[in-house]
């Protein structure tokens, strides 16, 4: 059986413009210039495989470049050339949830138009309505404009409706974040559920408990590279040593 995911030398670099500070009069005479642009290497030679069926926990300071290895693995970035990766099934991406969201529609509107671009059906999301809405507690809300939501109710209902996805492989995004603790007990009984449903799930997170309840693995990403993979408990072990 091959690996679900499989990352060979994959690097990430990209291009910042230059920071220009001097008097007005030179800003004004560099009007309408090129900006001189610095490479920044957000991911660099990065090599692993994560087998079917595996909950693969990944952790790192922030600016290391986790979420962006899953906006590659995702398909909204492209690596570097001669970066190879590899993936054996359909991803279901839950990744800076609510974004895509449109704030002058309402709850529902936005759960068929979310749900639509991810790939249901209309009759699909018709089935699966009430279990999205009942799943973020948004019961009274539906018919209110997003933006008038909270962060936390739209990352929720953005939550939901990306969880009704049925693909082989999930990739979370700090989803641990969305919600209060009731909502994030939610969120681990349906880890649990994709774990027995045999679920490849790809997980970044900031919390240890998280990663010790439910990853077989965990990869250690400092300063764009791999510090270390292998169990969870010993990679925490040396994501706390780093200081």
């Amino acid at each position: 059986m091959p690996a679900a995911i499989t990352v060979r030398n994959l690097s990430k670099t990209f291009r910042l413009p230059e920071e220009r500070r001097g008097t007005l009069r030179e800003r004004l005479m560099k009007l309408g210039v090129r900006n001189e642009r610095k490479a920044k290497r957000t991911l660099d030679d990065i090599s692993f495989e994560i087998q079917q069926g595996e909950f693969f926990g990944i952790i790192g300071r922030n600016g290391s470049g986790k979420s962006t290895l899953l906006k590659i693995l995702a398909g909204i970035y492209k690596p570097d050339k001669g970066s190879e990766f590899t993936i054996h099934g359909r991803i279901a991406p839950m990744l800076e949830l609510g974004v895509g969201f449109n704030a002058e529609l309402t709850g529902r509107e936005n759960v068929y138009l979310s749900a639509t671009i991810l790939g249901l059906t209309r009759a699909e999301i018709d089935a699966r309505y009430e279990e999205i809405v009942r799943f973020a507690e948004l019961e009274n809300f539906m018919e209110l404009q997003v933006k008038h939501y909270s962060s936390g109710m739209s990352m929720k209902l953005a939550f939901s409706v990306t969880a009704q996805i049925n693909a082989p492989i999930m990739l979370l995004d700090e989803v641990l974040a969305v919600g209060d603790f009731v909502f994030q007990e939610k969120c681990f009984a349906l880890f649990e559920q994709y774990k027995q449903e045999g679920k490849t799930i790809i997980l970044v997170t900031h919390d240890p408990g998280a990663m010790e309840r439910f990853a077989d693995r965990a990869i250690l990403i400092h300063q764009s590279r791999i510090e270390m993979i292998g169990d969870p408990q010993e990679v925490l072990q040396k994501y706390h040593a780093l200081g």
